[in-house]
Order: structure tokens, then C-alpha cells, then sequence
């Protein structure tokens, strides 16, 4: 087991990168902002130009923010789930949660074209996206924890969660069918995923729920450590498993259907960032890889966003394409480099 001088110093290494990577966020996109400028306007100095504040304090701070939360929330749902099932390529859609996030939207979007027509969807507010994807994403997480009440066998919730999601994804292809061209255009550019359309209102309401989820999550610390080893032998030592499973579920729920409502669904960043984090700290103990899994979540999506600002050009690419056209490669190349993963 790793001392703990090496530990700290891997974590002062990654918190270091953290920073580094949200001044960069900020610094870089359409208009390049000199370094030292972002930090001066960070601590209120007003000297610097006017359009310069607005774009830092305006845009693109929301933004890196948001993709603080959205990294951190997803690498540690797709940690969560990894642990639950036992599965290294489980991640926080699983249990379907992020089907039903859009179902809701393509309820609201395509079936309002479907129904009303196409020029109804132009009503359609950011704030009314977010809570057809949170409903949609709840009750779906409602419907599995039902069903998960009579069932045993862990693996069995797996399968019910992937079930759910072929479901959702065969009553969203009906509903396309029958909708326009423009709401069907809408529904597609929400699912490439947004970290730019938040408010400090909604901003606050995504850290509220995230730092309530991680609170919860502390309680399970211990219990998930057990299940590293096994369900049988979690129960030898005293676990609750039934409970721990529900807390580790409303967790995840909690988690991915709130980042899925405010910033779309974003893929690769809570199946990967696990594995990036263990590579690099060498444990799997919650303890410490939680807080790891969840800083080196943050950097990549800090990362991945900057990329898809692609600097200098007034273009932006779907951040949902940039995270697994980036990401996938370089996780396949460190598995492969790693004879023993963890």
C-alpha cells in the first residue's frame, strides 16, 4: 500500500493541474485573455478592459465552474456504479437515469412539435428543458429502485437499467418520426451537450445538489470498500447491502440526472476518468480515490471544454464529441502502457 508522503504529493500534483487547467478555460477561446488579466479580474481589480470582464465573469467563469461540477459528478457516478456492479465498464447511465433525462426532453420537445406543431417548440425555455430532463431522469430512477426491491442479484438491476434504456430510446426514435425537421434539429443539439447556457441561479442549484449527493456519499464510504471484495463478503463483515445500494443508486440518480437536465447528456468522462484516476493513484480504496476521481474528472472536462472552444476561432464543437473523440484514445493507450491497472 502507498505511503502517505506519496499520496500527498500525487494530489498536489493533481490539484496543481486543476488550477492550471481553470485558469487556462478561462483564458482561452474566441478572444484570447493574457493569464495574468483572469487572475487580476478573479481578485476584482477593475483595470482591466471592460469587454474583458464581461467575457471572464459573464461566460466563461459559469462555464469552467459548470465544468467543474459536470466532470466531478459524472467521474464519481461512473465510480459509484464501477463499485456497485463490479463492472469496469459500468458508468452513471446504467440504470438509465440519463435515458429518461431524454425522454423527458424529447417529450417535451419532439412531442410538442408532434402535437402542436413546430412553431410551439420556439416557446420552449432552458429552465423548462432542465425540468422535463430532471423529471423524465427521476422517475425512471424511481421505476428501477421499485423493481430493485424484490431482486437480490445485483447484476439483475444492471440489466434492468440497460432494458430501460432501449425502451426510452425506441419511444424518442416514434417521436422523431412524427416531429419537424427544426424540433428534431433542437432535441439533436441538446443531446451534444451544453456547459455554456447556465445562470448563477442554475449554477447554484447544480453545486447545491451535487454537494448534498457527496454528503450522502460519505455515509457509504466504508461499505463500498467492502464491496470491492464481494456482496458475500460485505455481508460477513456487517454491511447493510440492501441500504447501501439504494444510497449508492440515489446517488448516482442524484448526480447524473441533474448534470443530464442543466448540460445534456455528456459521455465518456464517469466510464473513464475511474480508471484515469486508479492508474494514477494506485488504489482503489474510496477513501482517497474519491476525492482523486473527482478532481481528475474536473480537469478533463476543464480540458475538453477548451478544446472544444477551439481558441482563436469563433466556432465551438459539441463538447459531448470532444470528451470521448479525445478521451477514449488516451484511456485505450494508458490501459495498454499499464501492465497491472489496480
Amino acid at each position: 500500500m502507498k505511503s502517505k508522503p506519496t499520496y500527498s504529493l500525487k494530489f498536489t500534483f493533481i490539484i496543481s493541474l486543476l488550477f492550471l487547467a481553470f485558469l487556462i478555460n478561462l483564458s482561452l477561446g474566441s478572444v484570447d485573455i493574457p493569464l495574468l488579466d483572469i487572475v487580476k479580474t478573479l481578485f476584482g481589480d477593475t483595470s482591466i478592459k471592460d469587454s474583458w470582464q464581461n467575457i471572464i465573469l459573464d461566460f466563461r467563469l459559469p462555464k469552467a465552474i459548470t465544468a467543474i461540477l459536470v466532470g466531478s459528478g459524472l467521474s464519481i457516478s461512473g465510480l459509484l456504479m464501477q463499485t456497485l456492479f463490479r463492472n469496469p465498464l459500468a458508468g452513471p447511465f446504467v440504470l438509465g437515469i440519463s435515458s429518461g433525462a431524454s425522454l423527458g426532453v424529447a417529450l417535451l420537445i419532439l412531442g410538442t412539435s408532434a402535437f402542436l406543431g413546430a412553431s410551439a417548440t420556439l416557446s420552449i425555455s432552458n429552465l423548462s428543458i432542465a425540468l422535463a430532463a430532471s423529471l423524465g431522469a427521476f422517475l425512471v430512477l424511481a421505476i428501477v429502485m421499485l423493481i430493485a426491491k424484490n431482486i437480490k442479484n445485483t447484476m439483475s438491476i444492471l440489466i434492468i437499467g440497460l432494458m430501460f434504456g432501449s425502451f426510452t430510446a425506441a419511444i424518442i426514435s416514434v417521436l422523431a418520426y412524427f416531429s419537424s425537421a427544426e424540433s428534431l434539429q433542437q432535441y439533436v443539439f441538446w443531446t451534444f451537450g451544453s456547459l455554456g447556457n447556465l445562470a448563477w441561479n442554475e449554477i447554484t442549484i447544480l453545486f447545491t445538489l451535487t454537494f448534498l449527493s457527496l454528503l450522502l456519499l460519505l455515509s457509504i464510504i466504508k461499505p463500498l470498500n467492502s464491496l470491492l471484495l464481494g456482496e458475500n463478503y460485505a455481508v460477513s463483515l456487517g454491511v447493510n447491502l440492501k441500504k447501501t445500494r439504494n444510497l449508492t443508486m440515489i446517488i448516482t440518480g442524484l448526480l447524473t440526472g441533474v448534470i443530464t437536465a442543466f448540460s445534456g447528456p455528456i459521455a465518456f468522462i464517469g466510464l473513464a476518468v475511474p480508471h484515469l484516476a486508479k492508474l494514477l493513484i494506485n488504489t482503489s480504496d474510496h477513501r482517497i480515490i474519491v476525492p482523486a476521481v473527482a478532481i481528475i474528472g474536473a480537469i478533463v472536462m476543464l480540458f475538453s471544454d477548451t478544446i472544444a472552444q477551439l481558441p482563436t476561432s469563433e466556432y465551438t464543437l459539441p463538447i459531448n464529441a470532444v470528451t470521448s473523440l479525445f478521451g477514449a484514445p488516451m484511456v485505450i493507450w494508458l490501459l495498454i502502457r499499464k501492465r497491472k491497472t489496480y
